[in-house]
């Protein structure tokens, strides 16, 4: 948790927290205002030098910063930043649940849950503090922009704390969906991939390294993933790929590593339909509506912190390229959950 002298001194505008910037307490410059001019040299300096004569450039406490400050007298300063002009993303979160301390929302695909990039007010974040009036809103985990499903947001500083030392004694239980091409060769009767029976339960190390679009997997290292997979149905796409030939895998991720659910099926020879990461990094393309990430956050649940009492919120959303008019498959399990997992 972020400590108390951290804190943003600036409120949230328009659903948008400020931007925090660390400063160089010595060099060449007189005043914070000419370091933060050479720093971003690529904005115009006149929007630059309106913020710190606006009072919009603030450090420590709300303590004001203006053109004159010299460097040296704060180490952070706080500002708003211009948003980026996006065009609105024509998919809707759904509220599950909303109360005095949480909120579930069911995000669709292609909404990032926070700001990032070219996506600020698009985002699921954003897009509901304005919604609901509710600036403390924060995410208390993530979904990849790819994925849909299920996300628990705090709507208080005063219980956040409580919610989020589930995650960090793996208090919450996910379970995820996934859609991929059946592998040459799958029996229907007795499925397996890699000629590994399911359901199954896979494992290996992986390490997200700054800088690079994929995760590394390192077959020297310990296993530090492990997820559980089990079989829902096979048969024809029901969706834009209809006819072709899918399986419907239930996912149980019991750590949680980024990208984990993805470079476990594509691993496996059932890499998720739709992912331009896995198995084979794609050129970068424009979202491809008509096909979406085959990866959707089905459930989540935990015991609440507060109260004491069981609670579980499922997504409404189906998976697109799911077989239909299909049985499930006679083996595959309920809807039984394992500690907390990532895609």
């Amino acid at each position: 948790m972020e400590p108390m002298s951290l804190r943003s001194p600036l409120p949230v505008r328009d659903g948008v927290n400020a931007t925090r910037l660390h400063l160089p307490l010595v060099g060449p410059w007189a005043t914070i205002q000419d370091y933060v001019l050479e720093r971003f040299g690529h904005v115009h300096a006149d929007g630059l030098r309106r913020r710190f004569d606006a009072g919009e450039v603030q450090g420590i406490g709300g303590a004001p910063i203006t053109a004159t400050t010299p460097l040296g007298a704060h180490e952070f300063l706080w500002y708003y930043r211009d948003a980026p002009v996006e065009a609105p993303l024509p998919f809707h979160e759904e509220i599950l649940h909303l109360d005095a301390d949480l909120l579930v929302v069911d995000k669709p695909h292609f909404l990032p849950t926070t700001p990032g990039g070219r996506y600020v007010k698009e985002s699921a974040l954003v897009r509901l503090r304005t919604r609901l009036g509710l600036p403390d809103l924060t995410p208390m985990h993530r979904l990849d922009r790819a994925t849909a499903g299920v996300i628990l947001f705090s709507v208080r500083p005063e219980t956040r704390g409580a919610y989020q030392s589930l995650f960090e004694r793996r208090g919450i239980r996910k379970v995820y969906e996934a859609v991929s091409a059946q592998p040459a060769g799958f029996d229907p009767a007795h499925p397996a991939l890699r000629g590994v029976p399911l359901p199954l339960s896979y494992r290996d190390h992986i390490d997200k390294v700054k800088g690079t679009l994929r995760v590394v997997v390192s077959d020297d290292e310990a296993p530090n993933a492990e997820t559980a997979i089990d079989l829902i149905a096979s048969g024809p796409s029901g969706g834009t790929l209809a006819g072709s030939p899918v399986i419907h895998t239930r996912l149980k991720p019991r750590t949680g590593r980024t990208h984990q659910l993805r470079v476990h099926l594509a691993a496996l020879g059932a890499g998720i339909l739709g992912d331009p990461f896995y198995p084979d990094l794609l050129d970068e393309a424009p979202d491809n509506h008509a096909l979406p990430l085959q990866l959707l956050a089905r459930t989540i649940s935990f015991t609440d912190p507060l109260s004491g009492l069981p609670r579980a919120f499922s997504s409404r959303r189906r998976l697109s390229e799911a077989p239909r008019g299909t049985q499930p498959h006679p083996a595959a399990s309920g809807t039984e959950t394992s500690p907390e997992g990532s895609a």
